[in-house]
């Protein structure tokens, strides 16, 4: 969501952006992951996969006014997160690159967050999440 809210020449920039915009603004919590935000930077600014790629400085920018939001919280791993992330991949069975969601849904889990907002259909595979997509 985070990267077509930032790059308007994807698909779901209009959504993605309206429903980033009601999030920021809204009174509800919620949390952004850590490693959404790494990820999120490597791939808007990497030259494969956008022409021309963000400039680490657009990048930064967008992603830091969004945490900058009075009703975010960036969600970082606690004590418990390697032993979470260890039995959400095994539930899952995830593996190789199912590791990233994996994480992403161990950090979700050990902060009490039971909703992520994505188009990826892997995230299914976390019994303990509920999916809403862009759509």
């Amino acid at each position: 969501m985070l990267i077509h809210a930032h790059r308007g020449e994807t698909d779901w920039h209009h959504l993605a952006a309206s429903r980033q915009i009601a999030l920021a603004e809204g009174p509800a919590r919620w949390g952004l992951p850590v490693f959404c935000l790494t990820e999120f930077l490597r791939v808007t600014t990497h030259e494969r996969v956008f022409r021309p790629p963000s400039t680490l400085e657009q990048a930064t920018a967008f992603i830091s006014g969004i945490a900058k939001a009075p009703s975010c919280e960036v969600v970082r791993p606690g004590p418990g997160f390697l032993e979470l992330l260890a039995e959400t991949a095994r539930q899952a069975n995830a593996r190789g690159n199912l590791i990233f969601d994996a994480q992403i849904a161990a950090l979700c889990l050990e902060h009490g967050i039971d909703t992520v907002l994505t188009n990826d259909r892997d995230f299914s595979r976390f019994k303990h999440l509920r999916v809403q997509t862009l759509d």
